[in-house]
């Protein structure tokens, strides 16, 4: 019996040949892409999780300086993404089409155009390590490891966009699987090299006498260290997969140097902007987010960035979907299948929103013990809890445009998707949480999220339906 991996390669292949695929076909297909794209975002989410259940075990203050800065941290996240989504959604395209040569030729050139922007971002963010926990308004008593931290995140991101450029690279080609599997490596090498370098050398007694375990104490700057790590040797493993195994993309002589061509990067950037300009409005929203939220105090600061950690656990199905609804558009797309196109945004986007609501039920329900886990604090506990269940209602519209989005940027169409994510947070969160901040506190800045986010999957959902997003596409083959 063929494993799915097989199954996944024969079902994409009959996009690139121009032949049929029916409903169940087409079902299996999207649900053999997600599963793993899935699993690979939710050990994304739990690796920051494990981090934040293990500093906050250090006290409030530890968990509020990695707070304070977090935000910033997904900015810098968003526009190595955007950066290696340029490429990937080239390469998709080439792959749909089949040709595969040139498809080699385009990520050679994303290696050394993602290397040199890298690492511009990391001497960006080391330079401003020492100043950002003033910009950001935080209390002087988590300045110092909110600044460690940082630097130390911005001291590794070239690894970053290497693993970010590699896994989407796969992902584009079909290969969910191993990125997937890389990224569940990522996350417990983390739970690892967290273990020794956050806390200190302890003894524990066990049936066969006392056990030393040594550890480096470092505290926030261990749990900086050990995902920094983490993310360093998976990024290794992710570049020899891609260039030594994958049969799509491993390297030979005959595919081109890694020079890079001026209409590979006008393309790149053609993708790319919109959505680096989209990840830098959305971060931007939620740095205004921290300044709203950290007059309210440290409590609040840390049931805040524990509550949107907590509630990545139940968004993120929704962005492996959303992977997955990428490669499918992209590559009917690159074959020219235009109504096959069509059939695989919907189904993707239903898919999601179904999956991240049933999730929100759950987050809902279990909300007390999801945020228990991460801190002993019964003020942060409260306050977290009450936030999470303010945001459960908002999970199907949220997957609406999480998934939307990835079909859009599958078509190449980036612009407009980036302009309504903008539209949206700006004009309707933000406003609506400094007006409701002084009145209500944190919850009624996660009470303008809630609003925000059902108003902008409801925007998503228009465009797909109306179908302008497919207008202008260059038809290269009937369907």
């Amino acid at each position: 019996m063929e494993n799915k991996g097989g199954k996944t390669d024969y079902l994409l292949s009959l996009i690139r040949n121009g032949q049929k695929l029916n409903g169940t076909q087409q079902l299996k297909l999207t649900a053999y892409l997600s599963l793993p794209a899935i699993m690979a975002q939710l050990s994304s989410i739990a690796m920051q999780y494990v981090d934040a259940s293990m500093v906050g075990s250090l006290g409030a203050n530890a968990s509020a300086s990695i707070g304070l800065v977090s935000t910033t941290t997904w900015l810098f996240w968003g526009i190595c993404s955007a950066a290696a989504t340029g490429f990937s959604v080239q390469v998709a395209h080439r792959i749909g089409a089949g040709d595969f040569e040139g498809a080699k030729r385009v990520l050679r050139q994303s290696v050394t155009a993602v290397m040199v922007f890298s690492l511009l971002l990391a001497c960006i963010g080391m330079s401003i390590s020492d100043a950002l926990p003033r910009w950001l308004g935080g209390d002087e008593a988590i300045h110092h490891d909110s600044s460690v931290y940082f630097f130390i995140f911005s001291l590794f991101l070239p690894a970053l966009q290497l693993n970010f450029l590699a896994g989407s690279m796969l992902r584009c080609s079909g290969n969910m699987r191993v990125p997937s599997a890389l990224n569940v490596l990522m996350c417990l090498l983390d739970v690892l090299f967290n273990f020794f370098l956050i806390f200190p050398t302890r003894h524990w007694e066990t049936p066969w006498g006392d056990l030393t375990i040594y550890g480096a104490g470092l505290g926030v700057e261990g749990a900086a260290l050990g995902t920094a790590l983490a993310e360093l040797v998976t990024a290794a493993l992710m570049m020899t997969y891609l260039f030594k195994r994958s049969p799509i993309s491993r390297y030979s002589g005959e595919c081109g140097s890694f020079m890079i061509r001026k209409t590979t990067l006008q393309t790149a950037c053609r993708i790319a902007l919109p959505m680096g300009f989209e990840h830098v409005a959305i971060c931007g929203a939620q740095i205004m987010t921290t300044v709203i939220v950290a007059p309210l105090g440290i409590v609040a600061i840390a049931a805040n960035s524990f509550a949107i950690i907590a509630e990545s656990l139940c968004y993120m199905p929704g962005y492996g979907i959303a992977e997955a609804a990428t490669t499918l558009v992209g590559q009917s797309l690159g074959a020219g299948r235009l109504k096959l196109m069509r059939r695989f945004a919907h189904i993707t986007v239903w898919t999601g929103m179904g999956v991240m609501g049933v999730m929100g039920a759950l987050m809902y329900i279990a909300a007390p013990q999801i945020i228990g886990i991460m801190t002993p604090v019964e003020d942060i506990r409260r306050l977290g809890t009450e936030i999470l269940r303010i945001e459960a209602f908002a999970e199907p519209m949220f997957a609406a445009s999480i998934v939307a989005y990835g079909v859009f940027v599958g078509a190449g169409n980036t612009l407009m998707p980036s302009l309504m994510n903008f539209g949206s947070i700006w004009g309707i969160r933000l406003t609506l949480a400094a007006l409701l901040a002084p009145v209500m506190g944190l919850r009624g800045v996660w009470l303008a999220m809630c609003i925000e986010l059902c108003f902008r999957g409801m925007i998503f959902l228009i465009r797909l339906w109306r179908g302008k997003w497919i207008f202008g596409l260059k038809r290269k083959r009937a369907e």
